[in-house]
């Protein structure tokens, strides 16, 4: 067994690819402030299951492979969720986004990609030492 086959590291990076494409979302929502008619979009946390593999439905747009030439779906940042709160700061122009809660989503999310590489390379380091590397 491989140490990448371990299902806490594999949730982990599943988790934080998950952080990384949630922080690109985000920043283009914040790009796209003054965009007219723009929605912000959000992704849908992935589900893992005790073995670390993704489960149940990623949501309205979750990829499928259609052809055995495609490449397999990651699954984890496939589906988009429109912000829920979309149209109570809606302008004129028709773009919802508010600045202030897609900064404060960002700064969430980049202190739980933090916690979530902090634990991975903990699990890691104990790992080696468990086996007589560290």
């Amino acid at each position: 067994m491989s140490i990448n086959d371990l299902p806490v590291l594999s949730a982990l990076r599943t988790k934080m690819q998950w952080h990384q494409e949630r922080q690109r979302v985000l920043s283009e929502n914040v790009s796209n402030s003054d965009t007219p008619k723009f929605r912000p979009r959000d992704l849908v946390e992935p589900k893992l299951d005790k073995a670390g593999a993704v489960t149940g439905s990623m949501g309205p747009l979750a990829l499928t492979r259609t052809s055995a030439s495609h490449l397999t779906p990651s699954g984890a940042a496939s589906a988009f969720d429109q912000n829920r709160n979309v149209g109570f700061e809606t302008r004129p122009a028709g773009n919802a986004v508010n600045l202030e809660e897609e900064m404060m989503k960002a700064a969430s999310n980049q202190m739980d990609y933090a916690a979530a590489t902090s634990l991975y390379s903990k699990s890691l380091r104990l790992l080696k030492t468990a086996i007589g590397k560290g």
